[in-house]
């Protein structure tokens, strides 16, 4: 057991003062308010349900930089894309487990306490089996291991290289599975998991996109749920609306609702492109929109419906994506900020009145531990101990009121009120620092000299 005693706390009912927080096992076993603080308590100036990282490719952090020149004729996100796909080539599964590792630390100090890692890379390059087909996973594994972080797995079929069940090609090949060969890499994972992982951590499924498989083989797998979180690309990009409404009939939102078993253990990964009828539909399903604001500005994406869909009920959490990035603070205001500048407008994604703050940051902390199928994203007890602690003596938060420390938080204040974050009771960020920084700082640094010597 350990005690956390907070000079204040955020939960369900509103703020609590000199509160006591016990954790047992992973989850928060006792809340006391009014207290005095105790020998052997974890002291903390502000205490929030952490965030989880809902969306991440965590090999694209080692390319951070290398896309942003402009070629010949127009870039987009298929450009980038060809460009991924060159990079991944290289990564070998040695680099593939430091660079998760450090994505993950990196998170964990921004204030996330759990991360779902979109895993599509589950060959050697050409496509070529590894000796064990979870060998890539069994690196994601291990590099959430040593960090600590709470892990929702999500292997990715990717059976076809485009709409219409196009051939793979080029870097595809090192995603590529049948059905029949997906659900032995699934099984396989959720075993090695269970042996390797704390008892927080999942095995969903990640249909990669509609582009990327087809309606029977996505009816076929979702066989193998299993009460599991369910993630999906949707409607990113225009090309990609367009080309599925040529082949299937439907724009990917519209065609997904209507045919597969859309609620709220799925997680549409950004919905970028959506009319009103598919926003508030989607709104309807229960599902989650997974919004990645910093990537989804980086790529060209477009900015998501946020104002409608809030309006008509919709749940959200937010994800690092291609990692270009990594910063809590950023996504949050980002989202709000793509809202202002396309309507013009000041505080625009909150339905009726009140804190932009604490819409975006306490709904993104439910939408967010429900994406990732964790009993998280607020504190009371029963639920994970995934935590966070800021300082709000700093001077982007000391001029605010206790009732406007979320909005500065999203609005004014970097990753650096970050004192200390909790994954399921793991303790692994602790004065601003993850506890073990220096050996996985070292490990990078190792893993990118031999990858930038392949490029």
């Amino acid at each position: 057991m350990q005690t956390i005693f907070a000079d204040r706390a955020r939960t369900p009912s509103g703020w609590l003062h000199n509160l006591r927080l016990s954790v047992v096992d992973g989850k928060i076993a006792k809340l006391e308010a009014d207290q005095t603080p105790q020998p052997g308590d974890i002291k903390v100036d502000t205490l929030l349900p952490s965030l989880a990282n809902l969306h991440s490719h965590s090999f694209q952090r080692a390319m951070a930089g290398m896309t942003e020149v402009r070629a010949a004729g127009k870039d987009s996100f298929w450009t980038w894309r060809t460009l991924m796909y060159q990079f991944m080539e290289h990564v070998t599964p040695e680099q593939y487990q430091a660079i998760a590792a450090l994505v993950f630390m990196e998170m964990q100090e921004a204030g996330y306490a759990s991360v779902g890692e979109f895993h599509y890379v589950h060959h050697q390059p050409g496509g070529a089996r590894f000796d064990s087909e979870t060998e890539l996973s069994e690196r994601v594994f291990a590099a959430a291991g040593q960090t600590g972080i709470g892990l929702t797995h999500l292997p990715v079929l990717y059976t076809y290289g485009g709409a219409g069940q196009a051939e793979l090609s080029g870097g595809q090949m090192r995603f590529g599975n049948t059905v029949d060969q997906f659900k032995s890499l699934v099984a396989q994972a959720r075993t090695k998991a269970t042996e390797t992982l704390g008892a927080d951590a999942r095995v969903g499924i990640a249909p990669h996109s509609l582009r990327a498989t087809s309606p029977a083989d996505l009816n076929d797998v979702l066989e193998i749920q299993n009460g599991n979180p369910v993630h999906i690309h949707i409607s990113e990009q225009p090309k990609e609306v367009t080309d599925i409404q040529n082949w299937l009939g439907a724009r990917p939102v519209e065609w997904l609702l209507q045919n597969a078993p859309v609620d709220d253990q799925w997680c549409l990964i950004h919905a970028t492109h959506m009319t009103s009828d598919e926003t508030r539909d989607m709104a309807k399903s229960g599902a989650i929109a997974g919004l990645c604001p910093i990537t989804e500005a980086n790529l060209g994406d477009g900015p998501f419906n946020g104002v409608e869909y809030l309006a008509a009920g919709g749940a959200f959490g937010v994800g690092s994506d291609s990692n270009v990035r990594i910063s809590l603070t950023e996504e949050l205001r980002l989202l709000e900020y793509s809202q202002r500048l396309r309507d013009l407008g000041r505080n625009v994604i909150i339905p009726g009145e009140g804190s932009v703050g604490d819409v975006l940051y306490l709904g993104a902390a439910e939408g967010g531990a429900q994406a990732l199928g964790r009993s998280a994203g607020r504190i009371e007890v029963g639920a994970l101990a995934d935590l966070v602690a800021i300082q709000t003596d700093t001077p982007a938060l000391l001029a605010l009121r206790e009732d406007q420390i979320l909005d500065g938080l999203c609005f004014a204040a970097g990753d650096d009120v970050v004192s200390d974050v909790w994954s399921a009771g793991r303790h692994q960020v602790q004065n601003g620092r993850h506890v073990e920084r220096d050996t996985i700082v070292a490990n990078y640094r190792h893993a990118i000299t031999g990858l930038l010597a392949a490029l």
